[in-house]
């Protein structure tokens, strides 16, 4: 039994203290969006030092703004920044153009802002715009040679950024398909991208595939939330959420094409924290739940099942509302802080806060911002609550375990096999799941069907990690 519980307590101190490095320092598959479409954003240098006190390791530009490229040097954080679709026929028939383009955006501020990758167009292919799809190409060319003439080839990428809307097929993933209206287009661009290393930038949003399938069981899934999964009948694999699915389907629909060594970006996600009357999904409770959860998820470096043992970059839509967006009110929703700085909700990205429990998910719109909840006092052990049917503490079992946390403990010989009952394995996967992701209240939400206690659960020869902090 000790050889056990040294084991046992050996694996939770590692995880722990990688766990506590992981929140403290930025982790540069977090990015943010970082759009300018409002007439209340906070000057650049506030905003620098914002970012600087939080997680988020990279920061997507749509433009080349200057003042906030300046105000982000030397804070070490990855920089995108974006040509638009206006400028596309001039870099695409002027060489010139995109050496001066080069010149003025990126060679003054580099290396001390440091500039990853310029994007080249947003969502040109959805725009179908043929004349404009024809030139993304030699757009691109013209910048990649721009950044080659000045030895910044291969130090800053060049990319640009599709909508799901490529998509013609992505449901099972292992069916995802790119639409043949694009097909020829895409193959010049992806081997672009395969012969200089940029990765294909996409824009996936469970927000609007809850939308357009607003069953409770479809937000779990989009929300991380423990469900029941859905079983890809290509290859028989179990996706326990929206994200992932999403994500996989372009893998699959690159791999369709000849292209498994380009790899995947995503340039936009998120989910708005308030909506018109009409609006399904938009609500605090479910942005914090969705943002969080992918957060969480994200650090777990647990991966898609295409792409396992490693985060895709993420860039989380939005840093701040666009109160002058037009549209439907979410769109002026989505921002994570608020233009005095504070944030909208939390979601754990501070490196000093603590994440707050994700609310039961809403499908009514909620504009305002709830009042966070109080840390407990003691943190303990997360463990089901009294009630929980069989079937969801399966859900729950099954999320856990999906997510990098060892389940071998609660397997036919291990210490935590006995009694060998679905509420004792979810409850020994459930805790551990809690404490490896960082002992925030919010890890030991499961849908609300999950309770921090003090009381210690663990049983002879079961070792619970955990305790009061």
């Amino acid at each position: 039994m000790m050889a056990t519980v040294s084991h046992l307590s050996l694996l939770f101190l590692l995880s722990f203290f990688t766990t506590a490095f992981n929140f403290a320092e930025s982790q540069s598959f977090i990015g943010v969006n970082y759009g300018q479409v409002a007439d209340n954003l906070p000057p650049p240098a506030a905003t620098a030092s914002l970012l600087k006190s939080t997680a988020i390791g990279k920061v997507r530009l749509y433009g080349a703004d200057a003042a906030i490229i300046k105000a982000l040097a030397n804070t070490g954080i990855g920089i995108v920044v974006g040509a638009g679709n206006g400028d596309i026929p001039n870099l695409a028939s002027d060489p010139n153009a995109a050496t001066q383009w080069v010149n003025s955006n990126v060679l003054p501020y580099y290396p001390a802002s440091n500039i990853t990758l310029i994007t080249v167009g947003n969502e040109v292919m959805s725009s179908m715009d043929q004349g404009l799809i024809s030139q993304l190409l030699p757009a691109m060319r013209n910048v990649q040679n721009a950044l080659n003439s000045v030895s910044l080839g291969g130090k800053v990428k060049v990319s640009t950024v599709h909508s799901m809307a490529v998509l013609t097929q992505s449901d099972p993933p292992s069916s995802g398909l790119f639409n043949p209206v694009f097909q020829d287009a895409l193959k010049g661009l992806l081997q672009f991208q395969k012969d200089n290393g940029s990765p294909f930038a996409i824009n996936p949003y469970p927000f609007f595939a809850y939308q357009s399938d607003s069953r409770p069981e479809t937000l779990a899934f989009c929300l991380f939330q423990p469900n029941a999964g859905r079983v890809d009948s290509g290859n028989g694999i179990k996706y326990l959420n929206m994200f992932d699915a999403q994500v996989d389907a372009v893998r699959s629909a690159l791999n369709s094409m000849g292209f498994k060594d380009v790899e995947i970006m995503v340039a936009e996600t998120g989910w708005p924290y308030g909506g018109d009357s009409n609006e399904v999904g938009p609500s605090v409770e479910n942005a914090r739940a969705y943002n969080g959860n992918l957060i969480a998820h994200l650090r777990s470096l647990v991966g898609t099942p295409l792409m396992p043992g490693k985060s895709v970059d993420t860039y989380i839509f939005a840093l701040y509302d666009e109160d002058l967006k037009p549209g439907p009110a979410s769109e002026r929703a989505f921002g994570l802080y608020k233009p005095d700085l504070t944030m909208t909700y939390d979601v754990g990205l501070s490196k000093t806060s603590q994440a707050q429990t994700p609310s039961t998910p809403s499908t009514t719109p909620s504009t305002s911002p709830s009042t966070p909840l109080p840390k407990p006092t003691a943190t303990g052990w997360c463990v089901p609550k009294n009630g929980v049917s069989d079937a969801l503490l399966q859900a729950n079992l099954d999320y856990a375990c999906s997510h990098g946390i060892d389940c071998g403990p609660i397997q036919p010989g291990g210490a935590c096999f006995d009694p060998n009952t679905v509420s004792s394995h979810a409850s020994y996967a459930m805790n551990l799941y809690y404490q490896t992701m960082g002992k925030n209240p919010w890890n030991c939400d499961f849908s609300q069907t999950a309770v921090l206690t003090s009381t210690n659960p663990s049983h002879n020869p079961c070792i619970y990690p955990g305790g009061s902090t």
